[in-house]
């Protein structure tokens, strides 16, 4: 018995159109444009579009890309991709791994923008509560404070007392607002004045308002706060602290990779700060368990050179990169072998990263949920790695030719 009308894209194409918008870099109604007119698109993705009824509906793309973040999981998928990659990759016992931040597109987050933010969102809801009670709605200072906040802003720099008077006065406000609607939510528990998703919102608001209280009252721009929350529409993101000289902050999600013959895959992603110095054990399990392959040579950055590395890979007889300890050796060989290592790493896997930043749409992910920028961030690197994979088999082609 059929059950409804059958998908217009099939599973495997709902993969490839994946893989195209990250290849192309367009958005949902730009990639829906480009697909109705070039049949190569079409074939990729294994559909065929009549000229006389092309799609319209640029929101099919969407829901194809919210599925598959649903659907994702990146470690079995590495699997499959790395068994289909692996007759055509090289030197499988040599290891390369960093960590970069793939940054989210948010607007700085500074303690103001983010306070006003929070009364304006928490404002409208009480504004709409008072609407469907058919009350007055409380006397707040919001259009004064508004004004107030606006010539702030105007301002190119602001002194540690400007900044300090305008947060007071935020924090009044946003405390009065959410006290407002607490009460009329404790009176009318059954009334269904706000949704699901204000009330989330509103869970978020509380806690970035808690937050930034206790940091106001604290007095210490450096101080650290637990979870900090930086974006009231994207929660989940926290501060990673790079120590960058021209960046020393960056908000997105923070990725380990390991390069396997100038392969990327993704060791570990999280959106929490992380110490990647602790991940080179299960860079090399990943690896082994992608290749089959045991590691005889791995390449890693200083903060991967710890003691407990060091001992690891001393037992698994794995070649390394780190800097020796002590005395300088006589063994001219692998004093040579850690400096190929070393400057193969800082070539291509920073290379790898920044291909994966400049061209294939992350160097600023657009996502508005967390599974969907996880997904972006995943078909991102595995595009790059697919474009990496053909041009090499072009070049051997013409080669042989």
């Amino acid at each position: 018995m059929q059950r409804g009308r059958k998908p217009f894209f099939t599973p495997e194409g709902k993969v490839a159109l994946a893989f195209l918008k990250m290849y192309t870099g367009l958005s949902a109604p730009k990639l829906m444009e480009a697909l109705n007119g070039n049949i190569h698109y079409q074939i990729f993705c294994g559909i065929r579009i009549c000229p006389e009824s092309q799609l319209t509906n640029y929101k099919l793309i969407d829901n194809i890309l919210l599925e598959l973040s649903k659907k994702l999981k990146i470690q079995e998928q590495q699997k499959v991709l790395a068994d289909a990659w692996k007759p055509y990759m090289k030197n499988l016992e040599t290891v390369y791994t960093d960590a970069s931040c793939y940054e989210s597109l948010l607007r700085f987050p500074t303690d103001v923008k983010l306070l006003w933010e929070c009364v304006e969102r928490a404002y409208k809801v009480m504004c709409g509560i008072s609407s469907q009670l058919g009350e007055h709605r409380l006397r707040t200072k919001f259009n004064d404070i508004e004004k107030a906040n606006q010539a702030y802003r105007k301002q190119r720099k602001h002194t540690h007392k400007q900044t300090r008077k305008m947060t007071m006065r935020l924090l009044a406000l946003l405390g009065k607002i959410l006290g407002e609607i607490r009460r009329q939510l404790r009176i009318h528990p059954d009334e269904g004045l706000v949704s699901d998703k204000q009330l989330d919102m509103l869970e978020t608001v509380t806690r970035v308002y808690r937050q930034q209280k206790n940091h106001f009252k604290s007095d210490d721009s450096r101080e650290s706060i637990p979870n900090r929350i930086v974006s009231v529409s994207k929660p989940y993101i926290r501060p990673i602290v790079r120590g960058k000289e021209a960046k020393t902050v960056e908000f997105g999600a923070k990725c380990n990779n390991i390069l396997i013959d100038g392969i990327s895959f993704i060791e570990k992603l999280s959106f929490n700060a992380f110490n990647e110095g602790t991940r080179l054990k299960h860079c090399v399990s990943l690896s082994e368990k992608l290749t089959e392959v045991p590691v005889k040579k791995i390449g890693g950055d200083q903060s991967y050179s710890g003691n407990g590395n060091r001992t690891f890979c001393n037992k698994r007889k794995i070649e390394t990169s780190f800097t020796q300890k002590g005395r300088t050796g006589k063994n001219g060989i692998k004093n040579a072998t850690r400096r190929e290592l070393a400057r193969v790493r800082a070539t291509a896997m920073e290379g790898s990263f920044g291909t994966q930043k400049e061209h294939y749409g992350l160097r600023k992910i657009a996502a508005r949920i967390k599974s969907t920028e996880i997904m972006l961030i995943f078909f991102g690197i595995h595009t790059a790695n697919v474009v990496h994979l053909a041009r090499r088999e072009s070049v051997q082609a013409a080669l042989a030719a």
